[in-house]
């Protein structure tokens, strides 16, 4: 692939999203995935967003068809890393860059571990988006991307640029990284369980108390393992995010209304693992977690 263009493992909001946005902006985008439904459209009718234009995009759940990729996003959920990891592995160049903007924690060791760790770049994004039907994305407000430096990040970071995305570049991720955990763990599970928009935790007096409960608890982990997270106070950064973004749907919460797999084990569940390592008590996220993995999955995706 030419070094203006992109490959985006994955086929969902975000992975549209950011697909919408960098088409937009001319640059010649491939998206991998393994969602039929989501495919089939995306070849039909290109990337959508609510309210825009569309844009073509070449659709494969074939690896080979995407060979000698330069700059890559991964955009799949945490449960879908290893997979991805695989299918990276045969369709990155050996001077390839992929960075994961996923949530929660461990995506970057999955994909080092199949890639080797000079091919990987660790970031996050505050971009929220939901898929109103497969290639047509909502997009939740405009948000920030950071990337953890690297010496190969220049084309990946001028393709991004090119769409008018608005990028940070940092030397250690880690502090953005976990200043989202914080926020995943307290908004997510709680808005999957109670059926809530986000805003809609603020008016409930006792899922606000269990907001600032969660918040507390990560905040106490990435104490106890020597992470300065990006705010001095994570009850007040939550609920800030809870305000800003307060009719969006979070992505567990749309996980959850279509029966899919959820990211609780990366968000939640990870707060628990290192918890007990640290011995930092957790009860809260130890039961929400428990809650949401009792959810019904009906769907694959």
């Amino acid at each position: 692939m030419q070094t203006d263009s992109i490959l985006i493992v994955g086929t969902g909001a975000l992975a549209t999203f950011f697909a919408y946005r960098l088409a937009a902006a001319g640059v010649s985008v491939s998206m991998l995935g393994t969602w039929r439904e989501g495919l089939d459209a995306l070849r039909k009718n290109g990337v959508r967003l609510e309210g825009g234009s569309h844009y073509w995009v070449r659709a494969t759940d074939n690896p080979a068809e995407c060979r000698n990729a330069r700059n890559a996003l991964v955009l799949v959920k945490s449960w879908q890393t290893e997979r991805a990891a695989g299918q990276l592995m045969e369709c990155l160049a050996g001077n390839g860059l992929a960075a994961t903007l996923q949530n929660g924690l461990g995506n970057d060791l999955i994909l080092s571990e199949s890639l080797g760790r000079r091919h990987v770049v660790r970031g996050i994004t505050t971009q929220g988006a939901a898929l109103l039907e497969p290639g047509l994305v909502r997009s939740g407000g405009e948000g920030e991307i950071v990337l953890e430096a690297s010496p190969d990040l220049g084309d990946l970071e001028n393709i991004m640029r090119i769409a008018k995305l608005k990028v940070r570049i940092v030397n250690d991720a880690e502090p953005s990284i976990w200043g989202k955990l914080v926020v995943n763990a307290a908004i997510n599970p709680l808005t999957a369980l109670l059926r809530l928009r986000n805003g809609e935790l603020l008016d409930n007096v006792a899922a606000r108390a269990l907001l600032g409960e969660l918040a507390h608890e990560t905040a106490a982990v990435a104490a106890a393992l020597s992470i300065h997270l990006p705010y001095p106070d994570p009850v007040r950064a939550v609920e800030d995010v809870a305000s800003r973004t307060a009719e969006n749907r979070s992505s567990m919460y749309q996980d959850v209304l279509r029966g899919a797999r959820t990211e609780v084990d990366a968000i939640n569940g990870a707060v628990v693992r290192l918890a007990e390592r640290e011995g930092v008590p957790s009860p809260v996220n130890r039961i929400i977690w428990s809650l949401v993995k009792a959810l019904p999955v009906r769907g694959k995706i």
